[in-house]
Protein backbone atom coordinates (compact mmCIF):
# COMPACT_ATOMS: atom_id res chain seq x y z
CA UNK A 1 0.00 0.00 0.00
CA UNK A 2 1.79 3.24 -1.02
CA UNK A 3 -0.43 5.69 0.53
CA UNK A 4 -2.02 3.94 3.68
CA UNK A 5 -5.19 5.95 4.86
CA UNK A 6 -5.17 8.14 7.54
CA UNK A 7 -7.21 10.20 9.79
CA UNK A 8 -7.32 13.79 8.63
CA UNK A 9 -7.08 14.75 12.07
CA UNK A 10 -3.57 13.82 12.09
CA UNK A 11 -3.16 16.23 9.46
CA UNK A 12 -4.70 19.31 11.40
CA UNK A 13 -2.54 18.56 14.59
CA UNK A 14 0.56 21.39 14.14
CA UNK A 15 4.21 19.88 14.15
CA UNK A 16 5.85 22.13 15.69
CA UNK A 17 10.05 22.76 16.16
CA UNK A 18 10.52 19.89 18.57
CA UNK A 19 11.05 17.69 16.03
CA UNK A 20 13.59 19.13 13.96
CA UNK A 21 15.39 19.94 17.94
CA UNK A 22 14.56 16.12 18.36
CA UNK A 23 16.63 15.02 15.67
CA UNK A 24 19.32 17.51 16.30
CA UNK A 25 19.47 16.67 19.60
CA UNK A 26 20.14 13.10 18.78
CA UNK A 27 22.97 14.24 16.39
CA UNK A 28 24.85 16.08 19.17
CA UNK A 29 24.64 13.05 21.34
CA UNK A 30 26.10 10.28 18.76
CA UNK A 31 28.84 13.01 17.81
CA UNK A 32 29.71 12.36 21.94
CA UNK A 33 28.46 16.12 23.41
CA UNK A 34 27.22 16.71 26.90
CA UNK A 35 23.45 17.67 26.88
CA UNK A 36 21.68 19.71 29.59
CA UNK A 37 17.65 18.81 28.19
CA UNK A 38 15.36 21.16 29.99
CA UNK A 39 13.17 20.71 27.17
CA UNK A 40 10.90 17.52 28.61
CA UNK A 41 9.46 18.30 31.54
CA UNK A 42 10.58 14.68 33.19
CA UNK A 43 12.52 15.58 36.25
CA UNK A 44 15.21 13.56 36.75
CA UNK A 45 14.90 12.86 40.98
CA UNK A 46 14.88 9.52 41.98
CA UNK A 47 11.29 8.36 42.90
CA UNK A 48 10.90 7.82 46.98
CA UNK A 49 12.11 4.64 47.22
CA UNK A 50 8.61 3.87 49.48
CA UNK A 51 6.77 4.54 46.59
CA UNK A 52 8.77 1.66 44.69
CA UNK A 53 8.64 -0.40 47.16
CA UNK A 54 4.52 -0.05 47.54
CA UNK A 55 4.76 -1.24 43.71
CA UNK A 56 7.13 -3.78 44.22
CA UNK A 57 4.98 -4.74 47.02
CA UNK A 58 2.12 -4.91 45.40
CA UNK A 59 3.12 -7.32 42.12
CA UNK A 60 0.63 -10.46 42.29
CA UNK A 61 1.99 -14.02 41.67
CA UNK A 62 -1.29 -14.05 39.16
CA UNK A 63 -2.06 -10.55 37.19
CA UNK A 64 -5.62 -9.86 36.23
CA UNK A 65 -7.14 -6.97 34.51
CA UNK A 66 -7.45 -3.64 36.49
CA UNK A 67 -10.99 -2.15 36.94
CA UNK A 68 -11.63 0.79 35.27
CA UNK A 69 -12.74 2.58 38.31
CA UNK A 70 -9.75 2.14 40.21
CA UNK A 71 -8.93 0.35 43.32
CA UNK A 72 -11.28 1.45 46.00
CA UNK A 73 -7.74 2.62 48.41
CA UNK A 74 -6.57 4.33 45.74
CA UNK A 75 -9.94 6.84 45.28
CA UNK A 76 -9.93 6.89 49.48
CA UNK A 77 -6.26 8.09 49.08
CA UNK A 78 -7.29 10.66 46.16
CA UNK A 79 -10.26 12.16 48.16
CA UNK A 80 -8.16 12.36 51.64
CA UNK A 81 -5.22 14.34 49.58
CA UNK A 82 -8.39 16.69 47.99
CA UNK A 83 -9.14 17.47 51.94
CA UNK A 84 -5.88 17.77 53.41
CA UNK A 85 -4.59 19.94 50.39
CA UNK A 86 -7.48 22.03 49.69
CA UNK A 87 -10.33 21.50 52.71
CA UNK A 88 -12.29 19.81 50.00
CA UNK A 89 -14.49 16.82 50.54
CA UNK A 90 -15.56 14.41 47.90
CA UNK A 91 -17.25 11.09 47.32
CA UNK A 92 -14.37 8.98 46.85
CA UNK A 93 -17.08 6.33 44.85
CA UNK A 94 -19.12 9.03 42.89
CA UNK A 95 -16.67 11.98 42.41
CA UNK A 96 -13.04 10.38 42.07
CA UNK A 97 -11.92 8.18 39.11
CA UNK A 98 -8.41 7.32 38.91
CA UNK A 99 -6.97 7.14 35.71
CA UNK A 100 -3.80 6.42 33.58
CA UNK A 101 -1.65 9.49 34.05
CA UNK A 102 -2.99 13.31 32.90
CA UNK A 103 -2.09 13.05 29.26
CA UNK A 104 -4.52 9.99 28.75
CA UNK A 105 -7.51 11.71 30.35
CA UNK A 106 -6.67 14.42 28.69
CA UNK A 107 -7.01 13.62 25.32
CA UNK A 108 -10.02 10.97 26.12
CA UNK A 109 -12.20 13.35 28.15
CA UNK A 110 -13.94 15.29 25.04
CA UNK A 111 -15.07 11.93 23.77
CA UNK A 112 -17.29 11.28 26.82
CA UNK A 113 -19.10 14.89 26.34
CA UNK A 114 -19.02 15.12 22.44
CA UNK A 115 -22.09 14.48 20.23
CA UNK A 116 -24.82 17.42 21.37
CA UNK A 117 -25.38 20.94 19.81
CA UNK A 118 -22.10 22.47 21.77
CA UNK A 119 -19.20 21.94 19.54
CA UNK A 120 -16.84 24.53 21.10
CA UNK A 121 -13.69 23.61 23.26
CA UNK A 122 -12.27 26.50 24.65
CA UNK A 123 -8.26 26.14 25.82
CA UNK A 124 -5.72 28.77 26.89
CA UNK A 125 -2.44 28.90 24.17
CA UNK A 126 -0.16 28.78 24.72
CA UNK A 127 -1.00 25.31 26.65
CA UNK A 128 -0.41 21.67 26.40
CA UNK A 129 -1.12 20.55 23.12
CA UNK A 130 -3.26 17.48 24.10
CA UNK A 131 -5.95 19.68 24.96
CA UNK A 132 -6.46 20.68 21.48
CA UNK A 133 -5.43 16.84 20.04
CA UNK A 134 -8.13 15.76 22.44
CA UNK A 135 -10.79 18.18 20.65
CA UNK A 136 -9.89 17.91 17.27
CA UNK A 137 -10.27 13.36 17.90
CA UNK A 138 -13.56 14.09 19.41
CA UNK A 139 -14.83 15.92 16.15
CA UNK A 140 -15.18 19.55 18.41
CA UNK A 141 -13.46 22.51 17.35
CA UNK A 142 -10.82 24.54 19.32
CA UNK A 143 -11.10 27.89 20.55
CA UNK A 144 -7.68 29.02 21.11
CA UNK A 145 -7.44 32.56 23.39
CA UNK A 146 -3.64 33.95 23.70
CA UNK A 147 -2.67 34.31 26.78
CA UNK A 148 -0.04 37.06 27.71
CA UNK A 149 1.39 39.46 29.72
CA UNK A 150 -1.38 41.51 28.52
CA UNK A 151 -3.92 39.31 30.46
CA UNK A 152 -2.07 38.06 33.09
CA UNK A 153 -2.01 34.73 31.58
CA UNK A 154 -5.53 34.48 32.57
CA UNK A 155 -8.18 33.01 30.40
CA UNK A 156 -10.87 35.32 30.77
CA UNK A 157 -14.60 33.48 30.07
CA UNK A 158 -16.19 36.69 29.53
CA UNK A 159 -13.70 38.10 26.68
CA UNK A 160 -15.11 35.54 24.73
CA UNK A 161 -18.80 36.87 24.48
CA UNK A 162 -22.01 35.44 24.92
CA UNK A 163 -22.33 33.80 21.11
CA UNK A 164 -18.75 31.75 21.65
CA UNK A 165 -20.49 31.11 25.43
CA UNK A 166 -23.22 29.35 24.25
CA UNK A 167 -21.81 27.27 22.21
CA UNK A 168 -19.12 26.19 24.18
CA UNK A 169 -18.96 22.45 25.69
CA UNK A 170 -15.65 22.44 28.13
CA UNK A 171 -13.64 25.49 29.11
CA UNK A 172 -9.85 24.64 29.61
CA UNK A 173 -8.04 26.04 32.27
CA UNK A 174 -4.59 25.39 33.97
CA UNK A 175 -3.30 26.93 37.03
CA UNK A 176 -0.25 26.71 37.62
CA UNK A 177 -0.10 27.25 33.79
CA UNK A 178 2.15 25.21 31.60
CA UNK A 179 4.34 26.38 29.90
CA UNK A 180 4.08 29.79 31.72
CA UNK A 181 3.80 29.11 35.12
CA UNK A 182 1.48 31.74 36.13
CA UNK A 183 -1.01 31.07 38.90
CA UNK A 184 -4.74 32.04 39.44
CA UNK A 185 -6.04 34.27 42.00
CA UNK A 186 -9.29 32.80 44.08
CA UNK A 187 -11.59 35.68 42.61
CA UNK A 188 -10.25 34.50 38.76
CA UNK A 189 -11.38 31.15 39.54
CA UNK A 190 -14.38 32.36 41.21
CA UNK A 191 -15.50 34.02 37.66
CA UNK A 192 -15.12 31.03 36.05
CA UNK A 193 -17.22 29.55 37.93
CA UNK A 194 -19.58 32.27 37.86
CA UNK A 195 -19.53 31.96 34.27
CA UNK A 196 -19.80 28.12 33.60
CA UNK A 197 -23.22 27.58 35.64
CA UNK A 198 -24.44 30.99 34.01
CA UNK A 199 -23.58 29.48 30.27
CA UNK A 200 -24.03 25.67 30.83
CA UNK A 201 -20.44 25.05 29.89
CA UNK A 202 -17.91 22.22 31.71
CA UNK A 203 -14.75 24.00 33.30
CA UNK A 204 -11.65 21.33 32.98
CA UNK A 205 -9.18 22.31 35.45
CA UNK A 206 -5.51 20.84 34.76
CA UNK A 207 -4.01 20.85 38.32
CA UNK A 208 -1.04 18.52 37.99
CA UNK A 209 1.61 21.55 39.32
CA UNK A 210 -0.86 22.29 42.26
CA UNK A 211 2.23 21.58 44.63
CA UNK A 212 4.84 22.79 42.93
CA UNK A 213 4.96 26.32 44.53
CA UNK A 214 7.11 28.59 45.65
CA UNK A 215 4.94 31.26 47.33
CA UNK A 216 1.50 31.17 48.27
CA UNK A 217 -0.61 27.72 47.91
CA UNK A 218 -2.08 27.59 44.08
CA UNK A 219 -5.94 27.06 44.89
CA UNK A 220 -7.93 24.44 43.38
CA UNK A 221 -10.93 24.94 41.14
CA UNK A 222 -12.88 22.73 43.46
CA UNK A 223 -12.50 24.83 46.53
CA UNK A 224 -14.86 27.38 44.57
CA UNK A 225 -17.03 25.42 42.82
CA UNK A 226 -17.86 21.74 42.17
CA UNK A 227 -21.21 22.30 39.60
CA UNK A 228 -19.86 21.72 36.07
CA UNK A 229 -16.49 21.35 37.64
CA UNK A 230 -13.45 18.39 36.73
CA UNK A 231 -9.82 19.03 38.23
CA UNK A 232 -7.23 16.71 36.97
CA UNK A 233 -4.28 15.58 39.23
CA UNK A 234 -0.96 13.46 38.83
CA UNK A 235 1.51 11.75 40.12
CA UNK A 236 4.11 12.33 37.65
CA UNK A 237 5.87 15.58 38.81
CA UNK A 238 4.31 15.59 42.29
CA UNK A 239 5.61 12.09 43.51
CA UNK A 240 8.19 11.61 40.87
CA UNK A 241 6.11 8.83 38.89
CA UNK A 242 6.37 10.40 35.24
CA UNK A 243 6.76 6.28 34.02
CA UNK A 244 4.30 5.25 36.88
CA UNK A 245 1.06 6.70 34.68
CA UNK A 246 -0.88 7.30 37.34
CA UNK A 247 -3.47 10.27 38.36
CA UNK A 248 -6.71 11.30 38.57
CA UNK A 249 -10.11 13.20 37.99
CA UNK A 250 -12.55 14.68 40.90
CA UNK A 251 -15.20 16.94 40.81
CA UNK A 252 -19.23 16.92 39.58
CA UNK A 253 -20.61 13.71 40.60
CA UNK A 254 -23.06 13.42 37.31
CA UNK A 255 -19.96 14.38 35.07
CA UNK A 256 -17.58 11.73 36.77
CA UNK A 257 -20.52 9.56 36.37
CA UNK A 258 -20.80 9.87 32.16
CA UNK A 259 -16.97 9.98 32.78
CA UNK A 260 -16.92 6.37 34.13
CA UNK A 261 -18.99 4.68 31.86
CA UNK A 262 -17.05 6.02 28.86
CA UNK A 263 -13.37 5.14 30.15
CA UNK A 264 -14.80 1.57 31.03
CA UNK A 265 -14.36 0.93 26.93
CA UNK A 266 -11.00 2.17 25.85
CA UNK A 267 -8.82 -0.19 28.72
CA UNK A 268 -6.94 2.61 30.40
CA UNK A 269 -6.74 1.54 33.46
CA UNK A 270 -3.50 1.32 35.68
CA UNK A 271 -2.46 -2.15 36.82
CA UNK A 272 -3.33 -2.92 40.55
CA UNK A 273 0.52 -2.54 41.18
CA UNK A 274 0.99 0.92 39.96
CA UNK A 275 -2.49 1.92 41.91
CA UNK A 276 -0.72 0.54 45.12
CA UNK A 277 2.17 2.93 44.91
CA UNK A 278 -0.60 5.78 43.67
CA UNK A 279 -2.32 5.13 46.39
CA UNK A 280 1.08 5.34 48.75
CA UNK A 281 1.56 8.69 47.05
CA UNK A 282 -1.35 10.22 47.41
CA UNK A 283 -1.23 9.53 51.11
CA UNK A 284 1.72 11.51 51.66
CA UNK A 285 2.69 14.82 51.79
CA UNK A 286 6.03 14.92 53.14
CA UNK A 287 7.79 13.34 49.82
CA UNK A 288 6.15 16.17 47.85
CA UNK A 289 7.11 19.02 50.14
CA UNK A 290 11.05 17.72 49.55
CA UNK A 291 10.76 17.57 46.05
CA UNK A 292 8.84 21.05 46.19
CA UNK A 293 12.25 22.01 47.65
CA UNK A 294 14.50 20.78 45.46
CA UNK A 295 12.67 22.29 42.51
CA UNK A 296 13.42 26.10 44.24
CA UNK A 297 17.13 25.54 44.47
CA UNK A 298 16.70 24.69 41.18
CA UNK A 299 14.75 27.79 40.15
CA UNK A 300 16.53 30.14 42.45
CA UNK A 301 19.82 29.44 40.68
CA UNK A 302 18.32 29.76 36.83
CA UNK A 303 16.74 32.86 38.18
CA UNK A 304 19.66 34.28 39.56
CA UNK A 305 21.99 33.30 36.49
CA UNK A 306 19.06 34.56 33.97
CA UNK A 307 18.96 38.62 36.23
CA UNK A 308 23.06 38.71 36.03
CA UNK A 309 22.69 38.08 32.28
CA UNK A 310 19.84 40.37 31.23
CA UNK A 311 17.52 37.70 30.27
CA UNK A 312 13.87 38.28 31.28
CA UNK A 313 11.49 35.49 33.08
CA UNK A 314 8.10 36.13 33.13
CA UNK A 315 4.95 34.61 34.88
CA UNK A 316 6.98 31.47 36.48
CA UNK A 317 5.33 32.10 39.99
CA UNK A 318 4.79 28.50 40.44
CA UNK A 319 5.26 24.62 38.00
CA UNK A 320 8.00 22.99 36.69
CA UNK A 321 8.81 25.87 34.30
CA UNK A 322 10.52 29.14 33.86
CA UNK A 323 9.02 31.28 30.56
CA UNK A 324 12.17 33.17 29.54
CA UNK A 325 12.15 35.55 27.04
CA UNK A 326 14.76 35.69 24.37
CA UNK A 327 17.25 37.93 23.33
CA UNK A 328 16.23 40.72 20.91
CA UNK A 329 17.50 39.42 17.40
CA UNK A 330 16.01 36.02 18.18
CA UNK A 331 12.83 33.93 17.64
CA UNK A 332 11.98 31.36 20.04
CA UNK A 333 13.12 28.58 17.41
CA UNK A 334 16.49 30.47 16.46
CA UNK A 335 17.33 30.90 20.47
CA UNK A 336 16.28 27.31 21.46
CA UNK A 337 18.36 26.08 18.10
CA UNK A 338 21.69 28.10 19.37
CA UNK A 339 21.35 27.01 23.05
CA UNK A 340 21.41 23.68 21.31
CA UNK A 341 24.61 23.58 19.84
CA UNK A 342 25.81 24.62 23.06
CA UNK A 343 24.80 21.93 24.90
CA UNK A 344 21.70 23.36 26.48
CA UNK A 345 17.94 21.89 25.38
CA UNK A 346 14.84 24.29 26.06
CA UNK A 347 11.77 23.89 24.21
CA UNK A 348 10.85 26.72 21.95
CA UNK A 349 7.43 28.78 22.74
CA UNK A 350 6.20 28.22 19.61
CA UNK A 351 5.67 24.24 20.75
CA UNK A 352 3.08 25.10 23.27
CA UNK A 353 1.28 27.27 20.33
CA UNK A 354 1.23 31.40 20.68
CA UNK A 355 4.61 31.52 22.97
CA UNK A 356 6.90 33.35 19.91
CA UNK A 357 9.26 34.99 21.81
CA UNK A 358 10.14 32.65 24.85
CA UNK A 359 11.62 29.45 25.84
CA UNK A 360 10.65 27.14 28.05
CA UNK A 361 12.72 25.84 30.77
CA UNK A 362 11.87 22.87 32.82
CA UNK A 363 13.79 22.16 35.58
CA UNK A 364 14.00 18.90 34.96
CA UNK A 365 17.59 18.27 35.45
CA UNK A 366 19.23 17.74 38.72
CA UNK A 367 20.52 19.99 41.01
CA UNK A 368 24.39 19.49 40.17
CA UNK A 369 23.71 19.65 36.38
CA UNK A 370 22.10 22.73 36.59
CA UNK A 371 25.77 25.19 37.36
CA UNK A 372 27.23 23.31 34.18
CA UNK A 373 24.33 24.14 32.24
CA UNK A 374 24.12 27.72 33.49
CA UNK A 375 28.17 27.73 32.09
CA UNK A 376 26.76 26.44 28.81
CA UNK A 377 24.05 28.72 28.54
CA UNK A 378 26.46 31.41 29.10
CA UNK A 379 28.27 30.84 25.60
CA UNK A 380 25.52 31.87 23.82
CA UNK A 381 25.69 34.79 22.04
CA UNK A 382 23.01 37.61 22.18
Amino acid sequence: MKSPPQNPVLSALPVGLMSALEERKQALRAAGKTLHDFGLGDPMEPTPEFLRQALRDAVPEVSQYPSAQGTPALRRACAGYLERRFGVRVDPDRQVLPATGAKETIFHLPLAFAGGTRRKVVMPDPGYPTYEAGTRFAGLEPIKIPLGEHNRFLLEPEALGEAVLAETLLFWICYPHNPTGAVATRAYLGRVGEAARRHGFIVVSDECYADIYFGERPASMLEVQVENVLAIHSCSKRSGMTGYRSGFLAGDPDLVAVLRRMRSHPGVASPDFVSAAATAAWSDDAHAAARRERFGEKRERFLRFFAAHGLEVHASEAGLYLWVKVPRGHTSGSYAAALLEEGVVVAPGTAFGAGEGYVRVALAPALEACDAACAAWARVKT
